[in-house]
């Protein structure tokens, strides 16, 4: 059903006279280093171009409702769906693309601290003088969900009087300059940051994975390069490229 889906977006493209060229995209931040990896390879194949924007899944969900105009989306999977089901995305056309799950990370240099158990996680980050992640405000997955945490393993206000919380984009950044000693984010996003060290994932009882979902906006005029770049989120060296930063292939839809 999806392969008709998006025959039929191409073919569509094709008898519209649609020509390769910029494609703009918007991904949610834990996505952008697979896009922008992905990027010279499908510009000497394709001819496509592709025009990266991220943001927090909060921000990108006001970008589009205020009528950004875009061709790409890769979004959490849950305001993916939505967006398909108010129709800013066209119906049909969502994928699956990536999973991804929630890590820790410390300036690279510093002793890696342990965090093999729920137990041994809460202990480090009390530890800590200061403790970056996203802010829950911004609308990011990885901040909502861990402020929930803190407060089941009862740390919330004593993270709170260290916290370092970043609006959007790396957090791992903090550690680089130095506002903050750990860092708690998406696996992908950690990783992207140089001069850091990874330390590793959430145990396994605390962890929490987001799936990141594609969909080809409802009213764009590249339809089919926007198909072209669907397809190849799937392909073995796409795969190949999810684990090496981070990512996980995620259940289809």
């Amino acid at each position: 059903m999806k392969s008709t889906i998006l025959f039929t977006l191409i073919a569509s493209a094709i008898f519209s006279n649609a020509n390769a060229g910029d494609l703009k995209v918007l991904t949610a931040g834990a996505f952008k280093p697979i896009l922008v990896e992905m990027a010279p390879s499908l510009k000497a194949s394709a001819a496509i171009n592709l025009i990266i924007s991220n943001g927090t899944a909060g921000e990108l969900d006001k970008r589009i409702a205020s009528g950004e105009a875009f061709d790409v989306a890769v979004l959490t999977d849950t305001l993916a769906s939505k967006l398909e089901g108010t129709g800013k995305l066209a119906q049909g056309s969502l994928k699956n693309v990536a999973k991804v799950g929630i890590g820790v990370a410390v300036p690279l240099g510093a002793p890696k601290p342990d965090i093999s158990t729920v137990e041994r996680f809460k202990q480090t980050l009390l530890s800590q003088k200061s403790v970056a992640y996203i802010s829950p405000s911004s609308g990011g997955s990885s901040g909502i969900y861990l402020v929930g945490l803190f407060s089941r393993l009862g740390i919330a206000d004593d993270i709170a009087k260290k916290a370092v919380l970043v609006d959007g984009g790396l957090v791992g950044t903090k550690l680089v300059n130095g506002e903050a000693t750990i860092a708690i984010h998406q696996i992908s996003e950690l990783i992207a940051v140089k001069n850091t060290q990874y330390v590793g994932p959430l145990p396994a009882q605390i962890q929490s994975y987001t799936t990141y979902s594609a969909g080809i906006a409802k009213d764009s005029g590249s339809a089919m390069d926007a198909a072209i770049l669907l397809k190849a989120l799937g392909d073995n060296e796409t795969l190949q490229l999810l684990r090496e930063k981070g990512m996980e292939s995620p259940t289809p839809r």
